[in-house]
């Protein structure tokens, strides 16, 4: 009998189990390039719990894979807006105003990269405009009867194909389209809120704090100028008057942010903003036995791992010999991965490869430091292994990044425009024989690493929860369908200050009224 009972009690127990797992269908639709790599994890990460992921990619996708074990994809027969011609010369171009190094080289690089982003705009709104008049593509996606729609809002495409076919949105976000997404969502105080891409700390001067209230005022006009009425015909052209961009991109369900607060300063946050920053780190795992054995012949003096990022696969020729050479007379053996010419500087202690297992390596004991281009993923497994920084800062946000990392006494920064052998070899002399710099990056990894759910975990909690509950209306203020005046309480204080002005007129007109008949009744008297 007791076995009979044990035995009905674990079916039911299964039956619970079993009910308890959902599966869903989940549609994707991610930005090529470093975004790829993030949003692939996430995926990967979702498959592994069972459900459905389906890709949408264009036919020129750079990294976006048209056959996976993960997902299933669907490939447009356009163009996208990411392809890697149209990104490597823009980085080239880039860096060649960056090194003329004169007094007008940022206000070059700026107009160059609002040129480009301009011209991304217009190629993205005809990829759009292509993707929803496809009648037969649109019926397929309804017909599929997708859960939830993931995308990243640096472009607008997914954003507004989520809203077209009316389904929850959670955001991979560390951008949108016209800034840092904590912008487009959380109140940010601009009084130690530092607006990204201008390297400044949440303790800023007076002046400091002057020239961020300035940029900001100077990013929104751009937007406004540039962007917003490009957006916004769009928006109207498939929604109808009254859809604003911004309002699509703040009504998202769910934002999971790709930083933390070991990355970024501490700043008001949302409910609906899941911080997942690292969440593409791991352990490392033991190296191929040719790097295992180069590594090991460092002996006590240990490596030093460079990498540019995705993007950023070969330099200027003579940016490349002034750091081959610096390297050669350091003890160290170095791991650089280089796409280029090879320097004719290279030393005996070097190793340059096309690509580098990046990951493993910075987990390697003997790592001594990190040079790096400052993109996040960089960053966040510079953090995760402890390992101090020098960064080139070359474009877009990696200047900024490297800022918030300098700030915390864990990097160092290289001028691309005036570096020099000298002035590099100094710079890893610094970071390799200074302890501060890795003390204070091991307890930035302490730190990170101190969570009770792992980040990816998170992410896919949220994920599911989302789907489970069609959505996380629960968690999203309303406060982004209020009007600005009525946000700031404008209105509320124009109105309070016309009451106290009644009253304090009225108090007047009374006494005054008083007073006057007083002197009359004295002057008859």
């Amino acid at each position: 009998m007791n076995g009979q009972k044990m035995q009905n009690s674990g079916l039911v127990l299964l039956t619970m189990v079993v009910a308890s797992v959902y599966t869903g269908n989940i549609l994707v639709f991610p930005v090529d390039g470093s975004h790829w790599v993030n949003m692939k994890i996430l995926i990967e990460a979702l498959h592994a719990k069972g459900h459905n992921v389906t890709v949408i990619r264009p036919s020129d996708s750079w990294y976006i894979e048209e056959k996976s074990l993960f997902y299933t994809s669907i490939t447009l027969p356009i163009k996208g807006n990411f392809d890697q011609e149209f990104f490597q010369s823009v980085i080239i171009r880039l860096l060649e105003i960056k090194r003329e190094g004169s007094m007008w080289t940022r206000l070059k690089l700026e107009k160059e990269m609002w040129d480009k982003a301009v011209e991304m705009v217009e190629n993205e709104r005809k990829l759009l405009i292509s993707i929803i008049e496809d009648q037969e593509l649109m019926q397929s996606l309804r017909d599929a009867k997708y859960d939830v729609f993931i995308s990243d809002p640096v472009l607008m495409s997914g954003v507004m194909l989520s809203h077209y076919l009316n389904l929850p949105l959670v955001l991979n976000v560390r951008w949108t389209v016209y800034n840092e997404g904590h912008f487009a969502i959380a109140p940010s105080p601009l009084s130690y809120v530092p607006l990204p891409m201008i390297e400044l700390s949440d303790q800023m001067s007076f002046f400091e704090r002057v020239v961020n209230v300035v940029m900001y005022i100077v990013t929104e006009l751009q937007v406004k100028y540039f962007m917003a009425s490009r957006y916004n015909e769009l928006c109207n052209r498939l929604f109808g008057p009254g859809v604003d961009f911004v309002e699509l991109v703040q009504g998202a369900d769910l934002w999971l942010f790709r930083v933390d607060f070991i990355f970024e300063f501490p700043r008001p946050t949302m409910p609906n903003v899941i911080y997942i920053g690292g969440f593409h780190c791991k352990p490392s795992k033991p190296l191929p036995q040719h790097l295992e054995d180069f590594v090991q012949s460092s002996g006590e003096h240990g490596i030093i791992v460079m990498s540019l990022g995705t993007l950023v696969g070969q330099l200027p020729h003579d940016v490349a010999n002034l750091i081959a050479e610096a390297f050669a007379e350091l003890p160290q053996k170095v791991i650089w991965r280089y796409k280029g010419e090879r320097p004719s500087t290279v030393g005996n202690n070097t190793l340059i490869m096309d690509w580098i297992p990046q990951n493993d390596l910075l987990g390697h004991p003997k790592t001594r430091v990190f040079v790096a281009h400052g993109g996040t993923n960089g960053i966040q497994e510079a953090i995760y292994h402890g390992v101090p920084l020098i960064g080139f800062g070359l474009v877009w946000d990696q200047p900024d990044n490297l800022a918030k990392m300098r700030v915390k006494g864990v990097a160092k920064n290289v001028n691309f425009a005036t570096v020099d052998k000298d002035s590099f070899l100094l710079t890893l002399k610094e970071v390799l024989n200074n302890p501060s710099y890795r003390d204070n990056m091991q307890r930035l990894s302490r730190l990170h690493r101190d969570v009770p759910v792992k980040p990816l975990d998170n992410a896919v909690f949220w994920i599911e929860h989302t789907m489970r509950h069609g959505g996380a209306a629960h968690l999203r203020t309303e406060s982004y369908k209020m009007p600005w005046y009525s946000y700031h309480s404008v209105d509320v204080l124009l109105f309070l200050l016309s009451v106290l002005s009644f009253i304090a007129f009225t108090t007047f007109a009374i006494i005054r009224h008083v007073c006057y008949r007083l002197c009359m009744k004295k002057k008859n008297n």
